[in-house]
């Protein structure tokens, strides 16, 4: 169902509609074909992947993408999910809705972010919506709506508005509250994700009953204060290295995003490329990606950029960032009850000490044993976990 829909208003946003994944195959048979005629450029001698994606892995990958990789069976698992459409905000918004069990499930809305997808949250849905199958109880339970981020998956289509994560939030809050009816809701995110938990426990306080979160949407720029403790030096340190070495990608898309789009909409190749080296240098997988996610794990989440053309639409956030207002006004709080899971493999890792001032009411601090920022992915088990006990404890 890749067709463009009329778009509507939030204000004319009516009921949720069913929706069904189903890839035209035409779509599937032209990505082998793009695949067989890959021209490949050569590498730089070295430390494999110290440039960028290694050129040994993405040829075996790819080459397992065009002959044994089967998207229908995917297709036909992520159709297991109840999914719906609703035209919100100019654009048709995707989203998974499952119930949880029990009597009174909390409804819990997840958010993902860049290079992933909701597919990420595939394996974390049923340990929320059946915690009593997965070690926890019924009473913990939550009903979970999962959105494509708007500009992602399916909730694109060609020259839709651009959103940035102010609307993104204001967006999926319409969702929950008149689109779904609830009205105070949990959320949980990762990486953008956690942006827009926190924009939402800043400018949506009133409909939210808690946020958790992965990633401290806090600003990452040198402190003009120098760092009084040892963890603020470690977390300098850790900045000044993610500034120096790490950041070329969200330049590139936070200030030309359009020049980008090209290549990686055009080639299935320079799309794995672009999104594979990031899971591979951001999660805890010790440099072994296959082992860590597996190879469907990883072709899943690329295929859902492919298959609706949503890339570029994908970047928006990041120029939003870099040419619009923050988040939160300089001098502001989020003063809803925050919970904070930190992985040792995340991105960045600032100490308590330096956001307290921002998130004003952190319940829940979690240093978790292993993970990185893909968390949903790479150890559902202990987030969903970590998700129930946070929210438990607001009941």
């Amino acid at each position: 169902m890749l067709d463009a829909q009329p778009h509507q208003t939030a204000g004319d946003a009516a009921t949720p509609k069913p929706f069904r994944i189903s890839v035209p195959e035409d779509v599937l048979k032209d990505l082998r074909q793009r695949l067989a005629r890959t021209r490949w450029p050569d590498e730089a001698p070295g430390e494999p992947w110290k440039f960028g994606t290694d050129l040994t892995y993405l040829k075996s990958l790819c080459a397992y993408w065009q002959n044994q990789y089967d998207w229908r069976r995917h297709e036909t698992e992520l159709n297991r999910f109840r999914q719906f459409k609703i035209p919100l905000g100019g654009i048709e918004l995707h989203f998974i809705h499952e119930i949880g069990e029990g009597t009174n499930p909390r409804p819990l809305l997840l958010t993902h972010g860049w290079p992933g997808s909701f597919y990420e949250y595939h394996k974390l849905i049923r340990r929320l919506t059946h915690p009593s199958q997965f070690g926890g109880r019924a009473e913990e339970a939550f009903t979970v709506v999962v959105p494509s981020m708007p500009g992602y998956g399916f909730s694109f289509v060609a020259n839709q508005p651009r959103f940035g994560i102010n609307e993104i939030a204001d967006t999926l809050n319409t969702l929950m509250t008149e689109g779904l009816g609830y009205r105070k809701f949990a959320t949980h995110g990762h990486d953008w994700g956690s942006f827009v938990a926190t924009r939402l426990g800043y400018a949506h306080a009133d409909c939210i009953e808690g946020i958790h979160i992965t990633l401290l949407a806090v600003p990452r720029r040198p402190s003009s204060k120098p760092p009084r403790t040892a963890e603020e030096q470690r977390f300098h340190r850790q900045l000044e290295n993610w500034l120096a070495e790490e950041t070329g990608y969200s330049r590139i898309m936070g200030t030309k995003p359009q020049t980008l789009a090209y290549a990686v909409t055009d080639s299935p190749v320079g799309l794995a490329a672009w999104i594979l080296e990031k899971f591979r240098t951001w999660s805890d997988c010790a440099g072994d990606l296959d082992a860590h996610f597996g190879r469907d794990v990883l072709l899943t989440n690329i295929m859902l950029y492919w298959v609706t053309g949503a890339i570029g639409s994908t970047f928006w956030p990041y120029y939003a960032r870099l040419h619009e207002p923050w988040i939160v006004p300089e001098g502001a709080t989020v003063s809803v009850p925050t919970g904070y899971a930190e992985y040792p493999r995340e991105i960045l890792t600032p100490p308590r000490s330096m956001v307290e001032s921002f998130y004003s009411d952190i319940r829940r601090w979690t240093r978790m044993p292993t993970g990185g920022h893909f968390p949903a992915l790479e150890a559902p088990d202990a987030l969903a976990a970590e998700i129930r006990s946070f929210f438990s404890s607001l009941r």
